[in-house]
Parts: structure tokens; sequence; C-alpha cells
């Protein structure tokens, strides 16, 4: 399929399309209420159990004192803040939050967070490599983050490391959807 095709199909689709599909009847789902955004990619959910932190698998969002970092917490707002979600466990990380996929009826909003350029797929952890066509698609759209000056636009893994780095960030527009997917996981 040609670069143009796939864009053509991708812009089609609209931005409230379920981008994957939901969780499988026989995996852990946690029903709750997002009663709290910390950022683009950390929400406070109440469970019946009591409340839990979820940083979201497999995406990146700008960090508060980051481009794009207020944009990308008012995105994940305006789609859950105050709704019922279901909360799909990973696992648990170093800082005790659950990292988890988030769905809001059959829409996976970590994927979401990335088809609307609030998010980049943060390669390291992901594994579903539709995330990359969902943000090559951004790129080429500008949407969101994607439409900053490009000096404006660091990974947030590069961003909390830049004083470590000591050399120019990523430049991932030019990468491709395969680039991006054989990186996963790594």
């Amino acid at each position: 399929m040609t670069r143009h095709a796939l864009l053509g199909l991708l812009l089609a689709l609209p931005l409230s399309a379920a981008p994957a599909a939901a969780p499988a009847a026989d995996a852990p789902v946690l029903p709750g209420t997002v009663v709290g955004v910390v950022d683009g990619d950390t929400a406070d959910i109440r469970l019946q159990s009591g409340m839990i932190r979820v940083r979201l698998h497999a995406v990146d969002a700008p960090e508060r004192d980051q481009p794009h970092g207020a944009a990308s917490k008012q995105a994940l707002s305006k789609l859950v803040y105050g709704k019922q979600v279901n909360v799909e466990p990973v696992e648990q990380d170093r800082y005790d939050r659950q990292v988890a996929r988030l769905w809001l009826g059959d829409l996976d909003v970590n994927a979401e967070m990335v088809r609307q350029g609030a998010a980049w797929v943060y390669r390291r952890y992901a594994e579903d490599p539709a995330y990359c066509t969902y943000e090559k698609a951004a790129r080429d759209l500008r949407r969101g983050l994607w439409a900053l000056p490009r000096d404006q636009r660091a990974a947030p893994w590069e961003w909390r490391q830049r004083k470590a780095l000591r050399r120019a960030f990523t430049d991932y527009d030019v990468e491709s959807v395969e680039a991006c997917v054989a990186r996963l996981g790594r």
C-alpha cells in the first residue's frame, strides 16, 4: 500500500473511531471512574476497591515542563475525566502506579492519545505495531505535538535525560512505520 493510500485510509477514519479492538473477554479488567488527570499519560481512577494511579501503557506524553505538556494533559482530560473506564492492567511500575491500557467503551484511550498527536509511541514498552501507524499518521497530518516547530519536539524519554544526553534530540520526523515497529520493546 502506498504512503498516500495509507494516509487516505487513516484520514477516512474519524478520530473517535476505535483504533484497536476492545480487551479480550478473558483479559482482567477493572472498571472505575477517572477522578483526576496528572498529565498526558497518567490518571487517577476510583475503583470499587479504592483509588489507583494509572500510567498509560505503550505511550509517553510530553512532560509538564515540555512544549505541548499542558495540551497533552488537556487532551487526556477531555477524553476520560469524570468518565467510566475499564483498566486493563499490564504491570506495576517502580512508582507503584498500575501500568495499563485504558478503555472508554471500545476506544483504546492509549492509542487515541497517539492518534491525536498528544503522546508518542513509547518504543521501549510498546508491542502493538498499529501504534506506530497512528503516530506516523499524526506526524504526517501535523496533529497535536507534531504541529510544533521541530526544535520544540523532543521525545519525552529524551527530554527527561536532556542533561545526560548532551546531544541533539533524535529527529523522528522521517521515521517510517517499519523503523518504529523494529524498535518496539527495545
